[in-house]
């Protein structure tokens, strides 16, 4: 796992004993060709205090955050713009942004407040698998 002195440009900020947000990290891992998405649970020290920093609450998370050169992203936003990241057809998601925002939150933000009912959650945070564990900051 990296070391947080010199932070990734791409950060992904996520549920850790979510199964839904383990889910959503493999996938990015295994569609971020590029590899320069890094991720940090929302459990860990180093991404409970970045969660905090930008006006979160990391005892209750209800959003990935997603940091990048272009700004701090969360909610749809984050997903949308994770999404540019991958390349390749999944890069066509960004048309979602002709959606008003609060829309495409408000359905985001039902799914998350469903999450631990619909697809369950962990004890603790899963490792990675070692080929990725450079990408996770500890």
């Amino acid at each position: 796992m990296s070391d947080v002195t010199s932070p990734p440009s791409h950060l992904l900020l996520f549920d850790g004993v979510c199964n839904l947000c383990d889910s959503s990290v493999q996938f990015v891992l295994k569609h971020d060709r590029k590899g320069i998405i890094h991720f940090a649970s929302i459990q860990s020290e180093v991404g409970s205090r970045l969660y905090r920093q930008h006006g979160l609450d990391p005892e209750h998370p209800h959003s990935m955050l997603f940091i990048s050169p272009k700004g701090v992203f969360k909610e749809s936003d984050a997903a949308l713009e994770i999404a540019g990241h991958l390349g390749g057809l999944w890069s066509l998601l960004k048309i979602f942004k002709f959606i008003p925002r609060a829309l495409r939150d408000q359905a985001y933000l039902f799914v998350a407040s469903n999450r631990y009912r619909w697809f369950g959650q962990k004890d603790a945070c899963a490792l990675p698998r070692p080929e990725w564990r450079h990408r996770f900051l500890s």
